[in-house]
């Protein structure tokens, strides 16, 4: 062999080396190490094939954002008829993701059209058929997050509206192992059976004149759905975190305000975990803190934020 072919051969075995070593390096790393394209802050739609569809979900990046700092993500979960997009504007979360730097998610669910909804549990009959396993959509949603930004896998949340609210009770029953706490805003338990793996802290918000989600949900089923109503709903999981029977009341609102919203605190639960219900008096199936987008709605609540109150409850809850 001449010098030249030597020189050839043992740079060739030094390149096929350090590509070897490079797949190996993936192989061990998995996904984590995967951050090609980071996100910035601003708002990005991504994309992903689960079951065979295709799905897709928002994300809001709040300024600020740094990228070698883990941050807390808050999943927001449209209601029924919706879509990702039209939850941006329903909930206003983007203003708070601003403010207190986490990032905030849209995702949207399956359907027809913008129209859509979440296999929550408690349809019945032909809407029963051919649902999508949201939960599974929901942990590759959180897989694929965290190639593109840096998530802090300890303070992961879900909020949502109505059948979004629903899918919050579905996935701190089927996935509580990565959502750390969870906030439904008029939306109730639509599951027949919950088995958390681990105490999920639960805010849930509820007006009393809520004619689509009904506070006091009616016998077997309500309309095309299976549901249950809000004491049940928060007795069910007072009863799985192991908290204390009797709740401490307060009250939000002040005198003089057009409506009164109370808040009863079910504490001592366990590794800390607590369910609490905030009640709006004569409100109906909205957002508290945001216009109703339509009058048959109901009355929302001005004078306190799901938004601050969610936020100010998931700063308490992380994965333990």
């Amino acid at each position: 062999m001449s010098v030249i072919q030597s020189k050839v051969a043992r740079s060739t075995a030094a390149l096929l080396a350090v590509g070897l070593s490079a797949l190996l390096s993936v192989a061990q790393d998995g996904p984590k190490k995967e951050l090609l394209e980071p996100l910035i802050a601003g708002d990005h739609t991504r994309t992903l094939t689960v079951g065979g569809q295709k799905r897709t979900y928002l994300v809001h990046v709040p300024k600020g954002y740094d990228p070698k700092k883990p941050t807390p993500v808050v999943l927001a979960l449209h209601g029924a008829a919706m879509n990702g997009p039209m939850m941006v504007w329903f909930s206003g979360l983007n203003t708070k993701s601003d403010d207190a730097g986490f990032v905030v998610v849209y995702p949207s669910g399956t359907g027809t059209g913008p129209f859509l909804t979440w296999n929550a549990g408690g349809f019945t009959g032909k809407m029963a058929e051919g649902k999508a396993d949201d939960v599974a959509f929901i942990g590759k949603l959180l897989d694929d997050l965290g190639t593109v930004v840096t998530v802090d896998q300890k303070r992961v949340y879900a909020t949502g509206m109505s059948n979004g609210g629903m899918m919050c009770y579905r996935l701190a029953a089927e996935l509580s192992d990565r959502v750390a706490a969870i906030a439904p805003v008029a939306g109730t338990i639509a599951i027949e059976e919950s088995k958390p793996k681990r105490p999920v802290p639960v805010i849930h918000f509820h007006g009393t004149k809520d004619t689509l989600v009904p506070f006091e949900a009616a016998k077997g089923k309500q309309g095309f759905m299976k549901l249950k109503g809000v004491e049940e709903s928060v007795q069910a999981w007072v009863k799985l975190n192991e908290c204390d029977e009797k709740a401490k009341a307060d009250t939000l609102s002040k005198d003089g305000d057009e409506m009164t919203v109370t808040r009863k605190t079910y504490g001592g639960g366990k590794d800390g975990a607590e369910v609490v219900l905030v009640v709006v008096k004569g409100g109906g199936h909205t957002w508290p803190g945001k216009e109703p987008p339509v009058g048959f709605m109901g009355k929302s609540a001005k004078n306190v934020s799901a938004n601050d109150l969610m936020w100010e409850f998931f700063q308490k809850h992380k994965l333990k």
